[in-house]
């Protein structure tokens, strides 16, 4: 079969290869891949960031964000039919260990990954185990299946502390999550939405999924625009996502005093924190890792199927499997939102 592989350990390093299709053993399932997201994790693996480069064997099939319809059940496996169309959770958690038994696996302390540690699903045939797969409700889009494990997290994170509902919220970082979670703070009925970022594709996404306001940081001051939209007290909750120390701050600058502060891109190097200043102002930080396992599926599934969001507008390529290796261009061109690598086309 054909598969879209990380075959070295530099930057780039991405490669088509044919490869074998995989069996399933007991407890798992073959899954005919139908659509697989390219995300910032792939994009990491791309550039071989440090913390990827500790864990992965090389080749490896990448890929974790997947719509698949299920093939082969292996020996054990209970709740699934073939025949069904599934989305992947990228947890892979023990079951065992005391985060799991905790109702927390989505921070298990031998949590593997599909496209990391083991082969993803850039590929035309996936073997996974049961445990992590989503069935569908009938009808669901295919495409739109492919996007609910990154849009799990978007779920997770409007969802914790305080919530979103009748608040003001900046999501910081208006990456394919980010927007999602534009989208979600909007279905959630925030009072208001300010979305920033520095890519104006990314802005005009933004709106077009229900920002009230889109600030460009490298042309305006995020944190006196933020200000003066809210009347000089700053944003109840603040989703901050660019992965940059300027992001982190200026997000942090722009909550108010006892507000909520939601993390999920994090700086790739350790970055100094005034803690006096986190006492005087008061934030409640919350870290955001994935999914909760299952209930933000559940939550993300509803609001999809009953149509509160669409995530169509995130959609920006379809890329046939064997021209995978331009999504990743499009990407570092800043031309795509999020691509979809087609495995039948």
């Amino acid at each position: 079969m054909l598969a879209l592989c990380k075959t070295a350990p530099t930057v780039n390093g991405i490669e088509l290869r044919e490869v074998d299709v995989p069996t399933p053993g007991p407890g798992e399932v073959l899954l005919r891949v139908r659509y697989a997201g390219l995300c910032g994790t792939d994009m990491h693996i791309y550039h071989w960031a440090p913390r990827m480069a500790r864990r992965m064997v090389l080749p490896r099939v990448l890929g974790h964000e997947v719509c698949a319809v299920v093939e082969t059940l292996g020996e054990g496996v209970q709740g699934i039919q073939p025949g069904d169309q599934v989305s992947l959770e990228s947890h892979i958690y023990c079951g065992n260990c005391r985060q799991c038994l905790l109702d927390q696996k989505h921070l298990c302390e031998h949590t593997r990954y599909p496209g990391i540690d083991v082969d993803g699903g850039f590929a035309e045939w996936l073997v996974v185990p049961a445990s992590i797969v989503w069935v569908n409700p009938p009808g669901f889009s295919p495409q739109l299946s492919a996007m609910m494990e990154p849009f799990g997290i978007a779920v997770h994170a409007c969802g914790e502390g305080t919530g979103v509902a009748g608040q003001r919220v900046l999501v910081n970082g208006c990456g394919p999550i980010g927007l999602m979670a534009v989208a979600v703070a909007r279905a959630l009925g925030a009072h208001q939405v300010i979305a920033a970022d520095l890519n104006p594709l990314r802005l005009s996404t933004a709106e077009a999924l229900g920002a009230d306001l889109c600030i460009h940081p490298g042309d305006q001051d995020l944190v006196k625009v933020v200000q003066a939209a809210t009347g000089g007290e700053g944003v109840d909750v603040a989703i901050e996502l660019t992965g940059a120390e300027a992001g982190l701050f200026a997000s942090l600058a722009a909550l108010r005093r006892g507000g909520d502060y939601r993390l999920i891109g994090a700086p790739a190097d350790p970055v100094a924190i005034d803690l006096t200043q986190w006492l005087r102002t008061g934030p409640t930080i919350h870290n955001i890792h994935g999914r909760r396992i299952w209930r933000s599926w559940q939550q993300a599934g509803d609001l999809v199927s009953g149509g509160r969001v669409d995530l169509s507008p995130l959609v920006s390529h379809v890329v046939p499997l064997k021209d995978g290796p331009s999504a990743f261009d499009l990407v570092l061109q800043g031309k795509a939102v999020k691509p979809l690598l087609a495995m039948d086309v």
